[in-house]
């Protein structure tokens, strides 16, 4: 049977979508307490599948590998930033639209309790350390597009949008190894906007430096 629709006009989750969503979810919410009461290489899949009341093949029907499972909550991270730039007032500004939009996505992910744990386990597995780097290629990219979608320029605007994207996203990536190394004893939030006091004002600094040579050539 087609899915129907509801009265706001969005389509409802049909019975095997549902199924296939909360299959994901079990193994996702599993294999994520076996990480963080074992650590992620004392767990191996097939304790995940039993923990999880899935076969080895339902696994990889969803994951192709353990560090994908780690890796599915970030992704919810890119589209709660994303979401939050489309959310923001047409007549904010770039800056204003950035720092809600990023403060929105971390008050999202800290919501959770296990997300602030997983960051700490990704930290402290080299593995995942390595592999978490790749995350913020696609942030970037997300956050570009999103942004150039509130804007009414061209091929110049998209171009320094993508340019303020990879300043911020570098900002957060940085952040991120400091909040982790130094186990700052302040709230997200206020360690969040102390990153963007300092990212806004190396991007003013630099902006001197350039002038009086008569701007980039």
């Amino acid at each position: 049977m087609a899915d129907e629709t509801e009265s706001d006009g969005h389509v409802k989750e049909g019975r095997r979508e549902r199924k296939r969503r909360q299959t994901r979810e079990r193994i996702e919410a599993a294999a994520l307490s076996l990480f963080l009461a074992r650590g992620f290489d004392g767990t191996t899949i097939e304790d995940i599948t039993e923990a999880a009341d899935v076969s080895k093949r339902s696994f990889f029907d969803y994951f192709p590998s353990k560090e994908e499972v780690v890796f599915a909550w970030q992704d919810s991270f890119a589209d709660e930033l994303t979401d939050a730039v489309a959310a923001q007032p047409e007549e904010a500004s770039t800056v204003e639209v950035i720092e809600a939009a990023v403060n929105a996505a971390l008050n999202a992910a800290i919501s959770d309790p296990k997300h602030l744990a997983i960051a700490a386990l990704i930290h402290d597995t080299p593995v995942l350390r390595a592999r978490d780097q790749l995350k913020y290629a696609k942030l970037q990219e997300k956050l570009a597009h999103a942004l150039y979608a509130r804007s009414r320029g061209g091929d110049a605007e998209r171009f320094r949008l993508g340019l303020l994207s990879a300043a911020v996203v570098g900002m957060l990536r940085m952040g991120g190894e400091r909040w982790s190394e130094m186990r700052q004893d302040i709230s997200l939030r206020e360690f969040a906007g102390r990153m963007f006091d300092e990212l806004w004002t190396a991007l003013a600094d630099l902006g001197e430096l350039v002038r009086p040579r008569g701007g980039v050539r």
